[in-house]
């Protein structure tokens, strides 16, 4: 990088990593006021953005707390932000969303009463729905809750992480003031259909609660009561150095979790407020940035259940539903085997059904002539038909080994739960390597057929994941080409043997590799384009927080090099600065289903390089993950991978842009033809699959 590493490396060139995020849950929220999207798809979103934010406070925030007590006041590397600065403009940014969002809510609320659907307050009850939640009180509700009394004898309760709570206040016959908590409890459904003559009416369990509260301090009046919400420090510090066994250790972190350190607290905006608020702060230990005031339920997240209920009778107000089609690659009821045997098969999900994947493990067990399989496993869905069908596999005989992530963060518990039951069934698990998390995509069936063996791999860019393969967008391909064969069983001894780092024919594999590979590949197109003038990369991903690859395509557009970036959430580098970045455009699309393909493209003059990837250009995927990024080798899914960027480069409706100063907006609609890249892709999946191609 030499001389070029001072003049590319100022702070203002760069987002911070932490501003960009919340800028792309920002983009999340939008959907939910886009009218081109269906009523509850547009509700959902607000759940999205809530479940999203949950995660950013328990992981990001939390870690920049720790490290300002831990008197850390190092700026970050790239905007230079010390941690102090970040979490006043979070602190800043997120109020400002969450006051969008509940602004959002009040609107579609009063659409929904438009379709007879409405979030009843307990005093406009009717006495026949009065009558309803007494009874649904007393036989459902009051048996669970516990009321939790706070005194010299009982301290104030450790809470569970993201549990919704009631704080009250109590006077006794001698008129002295006590205080309880009674925990929403998270058993119960968080909204209760009442009975209506018209339409959908319902009502919030807190509220249910707290009308009846007096139930649960008989003898006690209750004076003032308020709802809050606490969200913790859920990171786990998992101590591998010295681990005997990772699996105990993490089983022993997750208990742990629940009890982090309050980095939140959410409470509602009532007369009681300004009472409680100087207690919950001192007894949670929050600051006044971490303090949001809500007007509106707590907890968005009960949207994705209450509108996945809604739409079984409003389908009118949903995203009509799809079913993803056969691959193109594959006729029906022609042998994936036979057919991989003699050309390389691609799949592009959710457009194409994930189900050939799955059928590929599942023949591979029943299948007597099998020998092996071997899988990479990061996040698997519950009940999941891969884990069946590589139990079964072993159980057949076959030599099956697993390598499960158990640091899959918040899918720990789960992974635990597989690497023990594949482990009786027979499988060999292994847990990665220490210190990195297994982060590749691959599967590798040995077979041995009229005394030859042959290796069928599959490579892909998402999960084996049958749940998310609906909703997320991955490619993916299998092979038997007898290079990548080679690799496979090569990488695959790398994870579960004591070798030296393999040399690859096709796969390239990180850490160390994948970065050192995208500044050659970059650097051969600095070459190129100084010679014929024609040089364009585009590369797609969910985050790029790279320096040393911002940089790198910094140098890129300082030559000239044109260079498209499809970047769905975090972008750390900022486009059209004179001088450093004018030849780069980024744009993000957020849209009905999750863009999680990786795809790196050079034009190299025509030569043109297409690969695909479980890596993003981040930093922690470069350095302390196993990735695998490897090349389409077929003319034919080059072009299918190129028609499809093209779509997402002129996509007018779901895409934002970046401005310089790192600022998102939507694309200016040049023609009148409305372009929306996942809508098109879900048509043209329908067409070839009714052999219109």
């Amino acid at each position: 990088m030499g001389h070029s590493d001072k003049k590319f490396s100022k702070p203002e060139y760069y987002n911070n990593r932490e501003l960009s995020w919340l800028a792309f849950n920002q983009r999340v929220l939008e959907e939910s006021s886009d009218l081109t999207n269906p009523l509850l798809e547009r509700l959902k979103f607000l759940a999205i953005f809530s479940s999203n934010l949950d995660e950013f406070y328990m992981v990001r925030v939390a870690g920049l707390k720790d490290q300002v007590k831990a008197n850390f006041t190092k700026p970050e590397n790239k905007a230079g932000l010390t941690p102090k600065q970040q979490l006043s403009a979070i602190s800043d940014h997120t109020h400002r969303l969450v006051k969008q969002q509940y602004e959002a809510l009040t609107s579609l609320q009063s659409k929904l009463k438009g379709e007879d659907v409405e979030f009843k307050e307990i005093d406009t009850l009717t006495s026949k729905q009065h009558n309803f939640i007494e009874h649904f009180f007393k036989e459902q509700v009051f048996p669970v809750l516990t009321p939790l009394a706070v005194d010299a004898y009982r301290p104030f309760p450790i809470l569970l992480n993201k549990s919704l709570n009631i704080i009250v206040e109590l006077s006794g016959k001698h008129e002295d003031q006590k205080v309880a908590i009674v925990q929403v409890p998270s058993v119960l459904p968080r909204y209760i259909r009442l009975p209506s003559v018209t339409g959908h009416e319902y009502v919030l369990l807190e509220q249910v609660i707290r009308h009846f509260l007096n139930r649960l301090f008989v003898g006690y009046k209750v004076t003032s009561s308020l709802l809050f919400r606490i969200t913790r420090n859920a990171d786990l510090t998992i101590h591998e150095e010295g681990a005997r066994d990772l699996l105990l250790e993490i089983e022993k972190e997750l208990k742990k979790r629940k009890w982090g350190a309050a980095v939140r607290l959410e409470i509602e905006d009532t007369d009681a407020y300004d009472k409680f608020l100087p207690m919950l702060m001192n007894e949670l230990e929050v600051e006044e940035i971490d303090l949001y005031t809500i007007t509106g339920p707590l907890d968005l997240t009960f949207l994705f259940s209450f509108t996945s209920i809604l739409s079984k009778d409003k389908d009118h107000l949903v995203f009509q539903s799809f079913i993803p089609q056969p691959p193109a690659d594959l006729q029906p009821g022609e042998s994936l085997y036979e057919k991989a045997l003699r050309q390389d098969l691609f799949f592009h999900h959710p457009y194409e059904s994930f189900n050939p994947i799955v059928d590929f493990v599942d023949e591979a067990a029943d299948d007597p002539d099998v020998l092996a399989i071997k899988q990479t496993l990061y996040r698997v869905s519950g009940g999941s038909p891969i884990i069946r069908a590589l139990k079964k596999a072993a159980e057949n005989g076959k030599q099956v080994t697993v390598l499960v992530e158990l640091k899959a963060r918040f899918d720990e518990e789960n992974n635990v739960q597989w690497a023990k039951e594949l482990e009786m069934a027979g499988c060999h698990v292994i847990y990665g390597m220490t210190f990195l998390k297994t982060h590749s995509k691959i599967t590798l069936v040995v077979r041995k057929k009229n005394n030859k063996i042959e290796r069928f791999v599959h490579l892909g860019t998402g999960n084996y994941n049958d749940q998310t393969a609906k909703i997320y967008t991955d490619m993916g391909m299998i092979t038997t080409k007898r290079k990548f064969g080679t690799d496979a069983t090569n990488f695959f001894n790398y994870l579960s043997g004591y070798t030296e780092k393999p040399s690859y024919h096709h796969l390239i594999v990180a850490p160390y590799s994948i970065r050192d590979s995208f500044i050659t590949l970059i650097d051969k197109e600095i070459a190129i384009h100084k010679k014929h003038k024609n040089g364009h990369i585009i590369a797609k991903m969910n985050s790029l927080t790279d320096k040393p690859l911002i940089m790198k395509f910094y140098e890129a557009s300082a030559a000239g090099v044109k260079v498209d970036l499809i970047i769905r959430g975090i972008c750390c580098l900022r486009p059209g600065i004179e001088g450093v970045s004018e030849n780069i455009h980024v744009r993000s699309i957020v849209g009905r289903f999750l863009e999680h393909s990786r795809i790196y493209y050079f034009y190299h003059n025509g030569e043109e390089k297409c690969m695909l990837s479980s890596a993003d250009m981040m930093t922690r995927n470069m350095d302390k993950r196993i990735e695998l990024l490897f090349p389409v080798t077929e003319a034919s899914h080059k072009n299918r991978i190129k028609n499809i960027l093209d779509l997402q480069l002129s996509d007018n409706m779901k895409a934002r842009v970046q401005n310089s100063e790192g600022v998102y907006s939507h694309v200016e609609k040049k023609d009148q033809r409305q372009i929306n890249t996942q809508a098109i892709c879900l048509e043209e999946a329908y067409r070839i699959s009714e052999g219109e191609e």
